[in-house]
């Protein structure tokens, strides 16, 4: 197959609020705007893709439910509609996100398309939790590592990723780091006065956590900090986000005695206006492959207090961007708040920092090593 500059891309993701889902739609959306043809293939609409944008289409991967399985066999349906989507709209290549159920539905499907003469190119993206939550389950790890190796193109979101997948699995083929990104055009840094004003006085401060409430985000360390920190300075905390853990949050915010200062705010679709607002965003979590959502933060001129687990080393830099921790250290990273806090031109210094870096992640600096990886497939 000949160089082409426009390409017929088929994007394999899950169309949740996760960080893995933001960045594939996003991916998507911006190689629509710049010619490509891009075809989601989910079992829902991405929910990014929640308004028309021109060169996009979505195919839903339909489940139904056979009284023959006891369990719903997504996976082979998600081969079949690969196949169906591959043949009828000429696709060029396959970019799936996840190595399962993703890339092992695409191996399947690539291995099927070669019977009816059509070869179809795989890129893999290995986004975490497929390695560092699904790879310690061993029952999972000849798929794995069958997928990530038959995949023609593998890339991982952080460099300490890549490591953590060769030291999981064994991996023949070569895995590309190619960060997550952001869309600064989304991001601002203008403070939404009236907004803020509703929130925390003009002399506090607001801290912000974002997540999904498991319980590797470590939420209770967040109250932790966020009380170590109200004894010394007036401060406020937004807890946005849901999942399984936010009960257990909610009780221990009583038990500490800080619900006063602190508002639970559940999921939001747009978080930008809430981080515009905040000072510092607290991110303790036991492990992180990348930190999308501390980059979302520092997009928004917000400093960051976070562990210093996986990728995140890569994403806030330590007494640049704001400081990093060993995980659990509730006496440190308290500490690195409040050394952030006590002087407005020291806060200003992190926040400027913050955006700077983030910059560097902007999607048109990234959206080009995507490009060049599917010239190189498809030479």
């Amino acid at each position: 197959m000949g160089i082409k500059s426009k390409y017929k891309i088929g994007i394999v993701c899950y169309p949740t609020y996760g960080g893995s889902g933001v960045v594939a739609t996003e991916l998507g959306i911006s190689l629509a705007k710049k010619g490509h043809e891009v075809h989601f293939i989910s079992y829902s609409q991405p929910f990014r893709l929640d308004v028309f944008c021109e060169n996009t289409f979505f195919h839903e991967v339909s489940v139904p439910d056979y009284p023959l399985f006891d369990y719903t066999p997504y996976e082979l349906n998600l081969t079949s509609k690969l196949v169906d989507v591959v043949r009828h709209e000429n696709l060029n290549l396959l970019h799936v996100h996840y190595a399962i159920p993703h890339a092992s539905a695409a191996v399947q499907a690539k291995n099927i398309l070669e019977t009816y003469g059509i070869h179809i190119p795989i890129i893999t993206t290995l986004h975490g939790t497929d390695i560092t939550l699904l790879g310690k389950d061993k029952s999972f790890k000849p798929v794995i590592e069958y997928a990530i190796n038959k995949s023609d193109a593998v890339t991982a979101v952080s460099e300490d990723l890549i490591k953590e997948t060769i030291s999981h699995f064994n991996i023949n083929n070569k895995i590309k780091m190619i960060p997550n990104f952001i869309d600064l055009n989304l991001y601002t840094q203008k403070v939404d006065e009236n907004l803020r004003s509703k929130i925390a006085k003009k002399n506090e401060k607001i801290l912000v956590h974002i997540s999904n409430f498991r319980k590797v985000k470590r939420v209770n360390d967040v109250l932790k900090i966020f009380n170590e920190v109200q004894k010394n300075i007036s401060v406020k905390l937004l807890m946005i986000g849901d999942g399984p853990e936010r009960k257990k949050a909610e009780q221990y915010s009583r038990k500490l005695n800080i619900t006063s200062n602190v508002m639970f705010m559940g999921k939001l679709k747009s978080v930008e206006e809430f981080l515009s607002i905040s000072d510092i965003f607290l991110l303790p979590s036991e492990t992180e492959s990348f930190g999308l959502v501390a980059l979302e933060a520092m997009a928004s001129g917000v400093a960051v207090v976070s562990t210093n687990t996986g990728g995140l080393r890569e994403v806030n830099i330590d007494a640049v961007t704001g400081y990093l921790s060993d995980v659990g250290d509730i006496s440190k990273m308290s500490n690195d708040v409040l050394n952030i806090l006590k002087e407005d031109y020291i806060l200003q210094k992190f926040k400027s920092r913050a955006f700077s870096h983030a910059s560097k992640f902007d999607i048109p600096n990234i959206l080009p090593k995507y490009e060049r990886l599917y010239k190189d497939l498809l030479i």
